[in-house]
C-alpha cells in the first residue's frame, strides 16, 4: 500500500519524515484543495458560500464516520486544548470532586484540570507504566471522582490504553470519560460508542494529515447539556443566518460549542485529509502504520548501542517508537539526524520516531542507515 500512496506525499522525495506524532506533512490532495480554495477566494470571493457550508457539514460528517458518531455530535474547534477546556470550564464542579489522569500526560490534558484546583477540585495523577494501566486508573477513583481524562496514546513513548475497558468502568460507576485522541485519530481506528466516551478532542495536524488550527470535539448527546457555555455567538444557533429573531437559543447539537465564524481554510484542508483516510480505510492505515513502527523497533532493538523505551507488550504499542542511544546524547543524535534529513523529535528520555502508513520499507531503511552511521561514527 505504501507504494501506491507515497506519490501523494512529496516529502518522501526530500526527507525521511518520522515525526507524524508532532506535525505531519500534507498529502498533495490537501495542498491542492487549499490552493483551489485560495484561487476561488481570489477570483470570486464568497459568492459560493452555500457550497462552503455544505463542505463544512460534510467535514463534520467525515469526522463522525471516523468516530462512529452522528454529525450532530461533532463540533469543529481550534485545537485539542480548546475542546478539553470546554469540558473543564463547562462542567458544574463542586468542591471535593476529583479528576483522575495519568501522570505522564501532555500539558494539554492536565493544565485545564489543574486550573480547577482553585475551585476545590482535586487532580489525581497516577503511574500508568505498570502491568495494568487501566486498573491503576480505576484504583485511583472513588465516590467523588467526577471525571477520568486520558490520552488514548501517550505522546512520549506511544503507550496505548484499552479505552473500551476504561469507558465501561466509568459508565458503570457514573464517572464521565474524556479522551484526548490526538495521538490515535488517523493512526488507529477509534469508536466512541464501543469505548463509551463522553467527550473527545483531537487536532487535525498529526496522524490526520491536516492543518493546525482545526480540531474535532465530540460530545455524547446524553451529557452534552451538562456543559455550561462560556462563549456566546451567532453561529452556535440552529439556522444561524436568521438574524432577525426573538429567541436565541443555542443548538441542541454539538454546534452549540461553535460561537463564531468558522475556520473555512482549515475546514477545506481537513476535509481533504479525512477524505483520503476514509477512502483507504482505517483498518488498512493502522496495519501499515503499525507495521512500519514494528519494523523500526525491531531493527533498532537489534543494536547493542540502542535501548528501546516504552511498552514491551505488543497490544500496548502504537506507531510511536522511542529509543535512547547508548554513549551519545539523544539531543546530539537528534540534531545530527535532522542535518541528515531524518526528522524525529526529542520526547521523554529519548528520540521519538513516528512513521505513517504511506512510507515504504526502503524509506525507513534510509533513516535506519543514518542512525547506524551516526552511532558507529560516535563510537569509533
Amino acid at each position: 500500500m505504501s507504494e501506491s500512496f507515497a506519490q501523494l506525499f512529496p516529502s518522501t522525495r526530500r526527507l525521511c519524515y518520522l515525526n507524524h506524532a508532532a506535525i505531519a506533512p500534507w498529502p498533495s490532495t490537501v495542498s491542492q484543495a487549499v490552493q483551489a480554495f485560495a484561487e476561488e477566494n481570489t477570483q470570486f470571493g464568497a459568492r459560493d458560500y452555500d457550497a462552503w457550508m455544505a463542505r463544512e457539514d460534510d467535514c463534520r460528517q467525515r469526522f463522525a464516520d471516523l468516530l462512529n458518531a452522528s454529525g450532530d455530535d461533532i463540533a469543529l474547534l481550534k485545537n485539542t486544548s480548546e475542546g478539553l477546556s470546554v469540558v473543564a470550564q463547562g462542567l458544574p464542579w463542586q468542591a471535593g470532586d476529583n479528576i483522575v489522569i495519568p501522570d505522564c500526560e501532555f500539558p494539554s490534558n492536565w493544565l485545564p484540570w489543574a486550573k480547577l484546583e482553585s475551585r476545590g477540585v482535586e487532580l489525581r495523577s497516577c503511574d500508568i507504566h505498570v502491568a495494568e494501566p487501566e486498573q491503576a486508573l480505576q484504583q485511583a477513583c472513588d465516590e467523588r471522582t467526577r471525571l477520568v481524562a486520558v490520552s488514548a496514546i501517550q505522546y512520549a513513548d506511544g503507550l496505548r490504553l484499552q479505552l473500551p475497558r476504561l469507558g465501561r468502568f466509568c459508565r458503570q460507576h457514573g464517572i464521565l470519560f474524556c479522551v484526548d485522541a490526538i495521538q490515535q485519530l488517523g493512526m488507529l481506528p477509534l469508536d466512541v460508542q464501543a469505548c463509551q466516551i463522553d467527550f473527545l478532542s483531537a487536532d487535525a495536524h498529526k496522524w490526520l494529515l491536516g492543518p493546525e488550527g482545526l480540531a474535532v470535539f465530540y460530545t455524547r448527546p446524553e451529557v452534552r447539556e451538562q456543559l455550561q457555555l462560556n462563549q456566546t455567538g451567532w453561529r452556535q444557533m440552529d439556522n444561524p443566518f436568521q438574524f432577525q429573531r426573538d429567541v436565541w437559543e443555542p443548538s441542541a447539537t454539538a454546534r452549540r460549542f461553535e460561537p463564531g465564524s468558522p475556520n473555512m481554510l482549515g475546514i477545506v484542508a481537513t476535509h481533504a485529509a479525512l477524505g483520503l483516510l476514509l477512502e483507504i480505510g482505517m483498518s488498512q492505515v493502522a496495519q501499515a502504520a503499525l507495521g512500519n513502527a514494528e519494523y523500526l523497533r525491531s531493527q533498532l532493538a537489534a543494536r547493542d548501542d540502542i535501548e528501546i523505551l516504552g511498552p514491551q507488550a505488543p497490544e500496548r504499542r502504537s506507531a510511536i517508537v522511542n529509543f535512547r542511544p547508548r554513549g551519545l546524547s539523544p539531543k546530539k543524535l537528534y540534531q545530527d539526524l535532522r542535518e541528515a534529513r531524518v526528522i524525529s523529535a526529542l520526547r521523554g528520555a529519548g528520540i521519538r520516531l513516528s512513521p505513517h502508513f504511506y512510507q515504504s520499507t526502503e524509506l525507513l531503511d534510509q533513516g535506519l542507515a543514518k542512525i547506524a552511521g551516526l552511532l558507529d561514527l560516535a563510537s569509533s
